[in-house]
Order: C-alpha cells, then structure tokens, then sequence
C-alpha cells in the first residue's frame, strides 16, 4: 500500500466512527480534521467531497462487520452451533461493536432513507447480504440433516434479521438489553421446533 492509499485509509478509519456515531448530516469536515489531525487539503488532496468520505467509510464499515461477523460463526460446525455463536454474539450488544457508534445498518440507512439514493442502496445490498447468510445456514442445516427440509430459509432470515435490527435499536435507545434476550429466546425456539 503507497503513501496516497494509507492516508485514504487513515482518514476512513479516522471518520468511520464519527459518522456511525454523529450521521452524515451531522458530521462536519471539521469533524474529520479534528480527529485526523490532517489540513483540510490532506481530506480534499484524498477525496472529492464529503459524500465520497461517506461511501467509502460505509464501505470500510460493512467489511469490518462481515469480518466480524464471519468471526463469530467460524469455530462452530454446525448451522444450530452457528446460530447460537450469533445469539450469544447479540447477546451481548452493544459491548461488542466493530465501530463505535451503533449498527451501521440503522445508522446510515434511517439518514440515507430520503436524502441519499447511493448509500441507500448499498445499505439495502447489506441487508440482503445478511438475509442471504441467514438463509444459507438454515439451508446448510437441512443439507446436513439438522433442520426440517420444509423449513423456508428465506422467511427466517427476513424474520431473523429484522427481529435483529429492531432489537439493536430498542437496547441502544433503552440502554439494555432486555428486549434482546427475548428476541434472542424467540428466534432459538423458532430454530428448536424446525429442527431434526
């Protein structure tokens, strides 16, 4: 990596929990210059514009949780030890974050909603990555004998991930995680009665 991508980099690190935490409208350049300690012309000699930031950091955002993510699941063996990874992974949010601030998903996607076609659609390409995770492991369950073969993997994982989100945003408002725990409790049993 030269100079010119690890400065691209250290900006996009640098601004990603801002903008997770403050939202787009509410983070300034000022901001980004604050926390990088960069002149305006290290920002504007890396990037266009404050949009472009903004897409990139939503970018550099959603790897991070996708590693995060894959992380969580990687040592169990089966699709129920993978879940339960996840459920006690969500359990114990918002201490485990990959980016200060929040999920990224809510975040970026409640701001992007009217204003901002672009990030909009990649906040809904993440969405559909994560619906797709979901259904895969319910779908490798019943390939490997684990789960119902009936079992409709593409409306649990709608169910899953929106249950998910809602709960994400109740124990951020909150500030705990009761509402979690019985999302979590809901979704174990939904996986107990579809399994073999």
């Amino acid at each position: 990596m030269g100079k010119a991508e690890k400065t691209r980099q250290f900006i996009i690190e640098k601004a990603a929990p801002i903008f997770n935490r403050k939202g787009v409208a509410g983070t300034s350049i000022s901001d980004i210059l604050e926390a990088t300690k960069l002149a305006k012309g290290g920002i504007y000699g890396n990037f266009g514009s404050k949009e472009e930031i903004v897409m990139e950091v939503f970018d550099y955002i959603t790897e991070e949780e996708k590693q995060r993510l894959r992380m969580v699941t990687a040592t169990a063996t089966t699709s129920a030890g993978k879940f339960e990874a996840l459920f006690a992974h969500y359990a114990r949010y918002p201490m485990n974050q990959a980016i200060a601030g929040g999920c990224p998903m809510l975040n970026f996607g409640v701001e992007a909603d009217d204003t901002n076609p672009g990030l909009k659609k990649k906040v809904s390409e993440l969405i559909i990555y994560f619906e797709s995770r979901i259904a895969k492991m319910v779908q490798y369950g019943k390939e490997n004998g684990e789960f119902r073969k009936d079992w409709d993997e593409k409306k649990f994982a709608i169910r899953m991930f929106t249950m998910l989100e809602g709960a994400i945003l109740v124990t951020n408002v909150m500030n705990n995680n009761k509402q979690m725990l019985v999302v979590l409790d809901a979704l174990r049993e939904e996986i107990k009665r579809h399994s073999l």
